[in-house]
């Protein structure tokens, strides 16, 4: 999974990239301190793999990842090749997601690049940006299918979707306010435009704001901003976030609790960048190892298989499924098997969170 840490400068894109990966991004209080995208992996946290290990005795565990990109901050006119212009959005186009980081406190050391706070301005100059870089592509495919159709005309469909996304975007409005149908969406999606990419608001407030729960009116505005769009809305706090880095396991548990919060931003938002992608996880395990795998919510058995290796997808026969809880109840497969709670499934099994699964298979 790839994410796009994006923002207007100086709102604290590289702080959390830099906490989130320890990749160590430079971050400074100018605009364009990263000129080509940071990327950084990060594994996702998930606890069903220490007591999988623990069942298996596997010999290591191995967590899925996320690979985060810290792009370089957009101001006006990046779409006509102000700031880093178009290398920006170039950049974009690759992840599946944006991480829109938008700045919700007050700080007078540090500057904004507008002059004052204000989310909501701030995302609409990210978005107009976007929306205008789309309109130049879509403007140019527009114009190349509509000499096309006149003697094809199997392309008059596609056509007509073209027009409807550049009224759309000539409208100033981003293409994932369009509705279509699943025929439609997946012509769209080959277009990889970038306002169809679904966004994650990460609000970064302040210090007090986070520890003390409160929500200012910068927030508070997001929020319904967020809601209204139909987006994914987390809050953070770039500062904290940057000294848990520092922190070993233990030492962050007792650092969090301190602070009277229950889990660190990036655990929040990996949780919240699954959920607006529509993804899940299967485990596998065994003496060797014990594994986590990302799939989208709905895949069958025989998907899930393809993920681990495109021969257990063509070979599949069945799959040996048992829930993670069931698993970790009973405390070993042959008891599991005993008390008959893994099950045999078959192509059109859908996955659940939290499947532990061997896959049966021939080539």
């Amino acid at each position: 999974m790839k994410l796009g840490i994006v923002g207007l400068p100086n709102v604290g894109k590289s702080t959390l990239f830099n906490a989130i990966t320890k990749a160590g991004a430079e971050s400074a209080n100018y605009p364009f301190c990263t000129i080509e995208p940071n990327v950084g992996v990060v594994s996702v946290p998930d606890e069903r793999l220490d007591r999988l290990t623990e069942v298996f005795s596997s010999e290591k565990k191995i967590p899925t990842a996320i690979e985060f990109f810290d792009i370089a901050g957009l101001v006006k006119g990046a779409s006509k090749g102000e700031g880093l212009g178009n290398k920006f959005l170039s950049h974009i186009r690759e992840v599946e997601a944006i991480v829109h980081v938008v700045r919700c406190f007050e700080d007078e050391n540090i500057t904004h690049v507008e002059g004052n706070i204000d989310p909501l301005r701030d995302i609409e100059i990210i978005d107009l940006e976007l929306i205008l870089s789309d309109l130049e592509v879509m403007n140019k495919r527009l114009s190349k299918t509509k000499k096309l159709v006149k003697n094809d005309k199997s392309l008059s469909k596609e056509f007509k979707i073209l027009q409807r996304i550049v009224t759309t975007l000539e409208e100033g409005k981003p293409v994932r306010k369009l509705e279509f149908d699943l025929e439609e969406e997946i012509f769209v999606k080959s277009l990889n435009l970038l306002s169809k990419k679904p966004v994650l608001y990460a609000a970064n407030i302040s210090e007090d704001d986070i520890v003390n729960k409160n929500e200012n009116e910068y927030l508070t505005k997001l929020k319904n901003y967020a809601k209204e769009e139909n987006s994914g809305l987390i809050t953070i706090c770039g500062k904290i976030e940057s000294e848990i880095a520092e922190l070993e396991e233990e030492e962050k548990e007792m650092f969090l609790e301190e602070l009277g919060l229950e889990e660190s931003g990036l655990d929040r938002l990996i949780k919240a960048s699954y959920e607006l992608l529509g993804l899940i996880s299967f485990l596998t395990a065994g003496p060797k190892e014990a594994r986590a795998w990302t799939i989208k919510k709905g895949s069958k058995a025989p998907q899930a298989a393809g993920k681990i290796h495109s021969d257990m997808e063509k070979g599949f026969i069945r799959a040996e499924t048992i829930s993670f809880q069931d698993l970790s109840n009973v405390g070993s497969m042959v008891k599991a098997k005993e008390q008959g709670l893994v099950r045999l499934e078959g192509k059109d099994y859908i996955m659940n969170d939290g499947d532990v699964v061997i896959f049966r298979f021939n080539v």
